[in-house]
């Protein structure tokens, strides 16, 4: 299977592709080597954005001040650093979304 996550030193980064305006968020699947998350906020003012890194967190169960955007700021395609702690959680909700 191929992967989203790459690890560099004690922090994990985190290829999304972000689909924005959703009724919620959720994670879909893995696809083309990033992770499909919908963010339920609008892509403006860098509101999905944050939902997004507020999303993570919390589904991972790690402070929202460990998670932040590396890249794509106003693109769908995304990188997130996160804290490398959350590494196996990840890891298990990508493997449940593709069986």
């Amino acid at each position: 299977m191929e992967s989203c996550i790459r690890v560099s030193g004690d922090r994990l980064y985190l290829a999304i592709k972000a689909l924005p305006g959703a009724s919620q968020s959720q994670v879909l699947n893995l696809s083309a080597g990033r992770l499909r998350v919908k963010i339920a906020a609008a892509p403006e003012q860098g509101k999905a954005n944050a939902e997004l890194c507020s999303f993570l967190a919390k589904l991972l169960g790690c402070p929202r001040k460990e998670v932040s955007l590396c890249s794509g700021e106003t693109s769908r395609l995304k990188t997130l650093r996160l804290p490398l702690s959350v590494k196996e959680k990840l890891e298990a909700l990508i493997t449940i979304k593709n069986p």
